[in-house]
């Protein structure tokens, strides 16, 4: 329940931050439209009674939209004095590199 209310008040926040129409044209962009689904799917399901299934498919759409991001925030986080040391460690490190690693677009 509590990474459904982050997901939710994440994308309320850049609603605020950004502007709505900003945030339509994110969401609604023609190479984001799977990952769009996935999201707003995601929620519909929740508000039809399935909360573990609609959470999975806000999460995995939420992980497409914003893959992007990742490598900017994995930065910033290894910067962070004793997060960045365990984003370092060597059974880590090799797996948040690999998650880190992204050609695409936001």
């Amino acid at each position: 329940m509590l990474l459904y209310s982050f997901l939710i008040l994440f994308v309320v926040g850049l609603a605020f931050v950004i502007g709505l129409e900003r945030t339509f044209r994110f969401f609604f962009q023609k190479h984001k439209m799977k990952a769009t689904s996935f999201f707003l799917g995601g929620v519909f399901i929740v508000l039809i009674g399935w909360p573990i299934v609609g959470v999975i498919l806000e999460f995995y759409g939420f992980f497409l939209l914003f893959r992007g991001f990742f490598p900017v925030v994995v930065g910033f986080i290894r910067r962070i004095p004793v997060l960045g040391y365990l984003l370092n460690l060597p059974f880590i490190s090799g797996y948040v590199d690999k998650m880190s690693e992204s050609n695409n677009m936001v």
